[in-house]
């Protein structure tokens, strides 16, 4: 296939069209991680996104069930230097062209991925119109601009609203009781709870506080999820609820970290190019001790906008952004930053020990029935 890519400014890039053929608008954003292509293609947090892959040969390991963050894709499309059509890994079942292919999503490769991420850098963020067709016919001057304007009227908001759980479920465990506020929840955080023992019951990102006060929480966590914090002032006004209970642990990860911030009565801003990839390093300012994490956000919390009784605990080290915040006298934290606890990395899972914790602190555990 054919494969193109047209910015809302004009810009255009020609290449090779993989996985669907079709079209598709969205922000295109650049992940700068040399793995974990397929937690990127099914995280909720890249939902509306056409994601470009700043590490140049993408799909050689395929596509596992076992790494999926939802039940199938969440992106736009994706974009990349070279595609492996032929993966080589046990656990692989099929290749990611392949994959996007049975859901619909196109590609796009054999372009100049370092020109379409200087250019980012260089001028932000923007909307894009991704095309893989099988027509041989180059596109006309015309139908450039067509694309241009589509990418420029192409909606970026209410991302969360497509990705939470319609209805609240339940995933049993034997300790604390944890109410998951659902902005684009990725597996692994509930697998990280449920390693914990702890007993969850995941709900819609606008439940009321009222409706999480009534399952008895020992704690709630604030997932990450896509977009702009300021498109669900009903989730905030969730949390600025719960944060008036006394003794009642709150965590925020990613997108729920800014949604504590503004709870909290901070400000957040809209980054130039946005934090997206696994290598960001990011100081704990209580130990001094820094973590390479993986991150994907694209906007930060104004630091200044901060109360006097919220501290700042983790510093990016690449522009100094607001990575992680606590409150002096409440049992409330939250990160910017993705926990995780992959074997290349230093292990950041602890945060949600540090969370349990506050539980156990606050909230001797009770073994459930």
């Amino acid at each position: 296939m054919k494969g193109y890519l047209v910015l809302e400014d004009g810009t255009y890039f020609a290449g090779t069209g993989f996985g669907a053929a079709g079209n598709a608008a969205g922000e295109v954003v650049f992940f700068t991680g040399m793995t974990g292509y397929q937690e990127v293609v099914t995280d909720p947090t890249y939902y509306g996104q056409i994601v470009l892959m700043t590490f140049p040969l993408i799909g050689n390991t395929g596509i596992n069930p076992a790494d999926l963050e939802a039940r199938g894709p969440q992106i736009r499309g994706i974009i990349v230097k070279e595609i492996c059509d032929r993966p080589s890994h046990w656990q692989s079942q099929q290749s990611l062209s392949a994959y996007l292919k049975e859901h619909g999503i196109p590609g796009l490769a054999n372009i100049d991925t370092r020109a379409l991420t200087r250019h980012l850098r260089d001028h932000g963020t923007m909307r894009a119109v991704l095309v893989a067709t099988e027509s041989e016919i180059p596109p006309t001057p015309d139908q450039v601009e067509e694309w241009a304007a589509r990418a420029r009227a192409a909606e970026l908001h209410d991302q969360v609203r497509q990705v939470t759980t319609s209805q609240p479920y339940h995933l049993p465990g034997h300790g604390h009781r944890v109410v998951v506020v659902d902005c684009g929840v990725k597996r692994y955080i509930l697998r990280a709870l449920q390693e914990r023992n702890c007993d969850l019951t995941v709900v819609p990102a606008d439940t009321p506080a009222r409706e999480i006060l009534a399952l008895e929480p020992d704690g709630v966590l604030v997932s990450s999820g896509p977009g702009n914090p300021m498109d669900i002032p009903a989730t905030v006004e969730t949390i600025r609820a719960l944060l008036e209970v006394p003794d009642l642990p709150l965590c925020g990860i990613a997108l729920g970290h800014e949604l504590l911030a503004l709870a909290l009565g901070g400000r957040t801003y809209k980054l130039k190019f946005g934090h997206r990839g696994s290598n960001y390093p990011v100081k704990d300012l209580a130990t001094n001790r820094v973590y390479i994490t993986q991150q994907n956000h694209g906007y930060a919390v104004v630091e200044e906008s901060l109360p006097a009784d919220v501290v700042v605990t983790h510093r990016n080290l690449n522009d100094g952004t607001v990575e992680g915040i606590m409150h002096r006298h409440k049992p409330v934290f939250a990160v910017e930053y993705h926990p995780q606890a992959e074997p290349w990395l230093p292990k950041t899972e602890h945060l949600f020990d540090r969370f349990v914790g506050l539980m156990d602190r606050y909230h001797p555990v009770k073994l459930l029935a």
